[in-house]
């Protein structure tokens, strides 16, 4: 009898489409001339907007929640709004590279988190994976690292950006259980978008009089690294461990490198090129051996 050889399974191909939507978040970001905190907000402000059609069918859904789940749910936004701030910002002060490879220390925020809140151990060959996959990040940023204050400003903007998103990541691992996909990422969206938004009233940033250049930015963010990436990791959470889902940082370097390079003209080396190969592999290992089995059903 023959068997064919499946390569990758839906959730893993999800999974891939979700790498590659998030790698072009950089590119967008830098292209914008407005604020990082106005760019994250009208991003995820325009992300509700496409998806306000959808409300009605999962009514049942979305407003019959607990006290204890709407303030997970806030918690959860204001984390994912602090991510954005933090690491939008860092992109102003490093490079595409540094900034992105910085986030690969999310999975150990998270795989530290998840030992303590929910017991979760990982197997050897995760750590085979992950440990593979730290080296090629560590390698594929070593030549952009800089030296000035700038730089190291900028570096550990995007490190407390990865301890906030872990923070997200772990809300969202335990409120998914109970919530619903679609639920959880039209609130969550929301609560970030609106604590953005009280962000920059406070600091006097303008919500308006932006060209469409600046708007079609806005709603590539939305489309492209919200809706293909953060949405469909949130649904992941489902099947998927946090740490899992989490090591989608460690492919995002690479990708974004290589666009950075062909469309910001930012230099790539050689050895940036062949540590992302050891990252890729490492995310490979990782979300094979690390994957939940699918509710029964």
């Amino acid at each position: 009898m023959n068997r064919s050889v499946k390569l990758f399974t839906t959730h893993e191909l999800l999974f891939i489409i979700g790498i590659i939507g998030i790698s072009f978040s950089s590119i967008f970001v830098r292209w914008s001339e407005a604020d990082v905190a106005v760019i994250a907000m009208y991003r995820l402000y325009l992300t509700n907007l496409l998806l306000l059609p959808f409300v009605w069918k999962y009514r049942s859904s979305m407003f019959h929640l607990s006290a204890r789940q709407w303030l997970w749910l806030a918690a959860s936004g204001v984390m994912l709004a602090l991510h954005f701030l933090l690491w939008m910002a860092s992109l102003r002060l490093t490079t595409v590279a540094s900034s992105t490879v910085i986030l690969t220390l999310e999975p150990v925020f998270v795989m530290i988190g998840s030992y303590f809140l929910f017991r979760t151990k990982a197997n050897r060959m995760m750590l085979l994976g992950m440990g593979i996959a730290l080296i090629g990040s560590v390698v594929i940023g070593s030549s952009d690292f800089g030296l000035s204050p700038q730089a190291l400003l900028g570096d550990l903007l995007s490190l407390l950006g990865a301890a906030a998103v872990a923070v997200h990541m772990l809300i969202g691992k335990e409120l998914r259980k109970d919530v619903n996909a679609f639920a959880y990422n039209f609130w969550v969206f929301l609560f970030a978008a609106t604590s953005l938004a009280l962000y920059n009233l406070v600091q006097g940033n303008a919500f308006g009089g932006y060209s469409s250049k600046e708007w079609g930015i806005f709603l590539l963010l939305a489309i492209v690294p919200t809706l293909f990436g953060h949405y469909l990791f949130n649904w992941l959470l489902q099947y998927m461990k946090a740490a899992a889902v989490s090591m989608s940082v460690l492919g995002e370097p690479v990708i974004a490198s290589l666009l950075a390079w062909m469309l910001l003209k930012e230099p790539l080396t050689g050895y940036q090129l062949g540590a992302g190969l050891f990252i890729l592999f490492g995310v490979w290992l990782f979300i094979r051996f690390g994957k939940e089995k699918e509710p029964a059903g």
